[in-house]
């Protein structure tokens, strides 16, 4: 049975490659969608790749993770610091939850450095840019693994 893991992404990472360049590089989002399925499939992993701008959105979509039994990588982005809707939906997971951020929030401004959602993260990938997301599914792939 293939297991299906959730790559969601928040606020404004539709916008990577054009918004702030020096802290978040030139990669745009499409091509971290296409290097993350590239290493799902590799994997054996189904993967449904999904931005939004809307808080409410993201909580729709941890529900629907939460329903279809996937594991969760998200991005929470600026719904990071102060989404407690967000939170409570990460919350319901029984399935590993990998938050993940482009930058190391821990050097950044303090509005930037504390996460809502590390308190129901199984674990945390931050400040390795990108390169991050398939380090996140190559994780992911080893939790859903272990929990059988």
């Amino acid at each position: 049975m293939t297991k299906l893991v959730y790559v969601l992404n928040g606020a404004n990472l539709n916008m990577l490659g054009k918004r702030e360049p020096h802290i978040y590089g030139t990669t745009t989002l499409a091509e971290i969608q296409q290097r993350t399925l590239a290493t799902a499939r590799e994997l054996g992993l189904e993967c449904e790749f999904r931005q939004t701008n809307h808080e409410g959105v993201m909580v729709d979509w941890l529900h629907e993770a939460f329903e279809r039994e996937a594991g969760v990588i998200i991005n929470p982005a600026g719904f990071s610091f102060s989404s407690i809707p967000v939170l409570d939906a990460v919350k319901l997971l029984h399935t590993p939850v990998i938050e993940l951020h482009i930058t190391n929030i821990h050097r950044r401004e303090e509005t930037h450095r504390h996460s809502l959602i590390s308190l129901a993260a199984t674990g945390v990938i931050c400040g390795l840019g990108a390169a991050g997301y398939p380090l996140a599914v190559r994780a992911m792939a080893q939790a859903l693994e272990d929990a059988g």
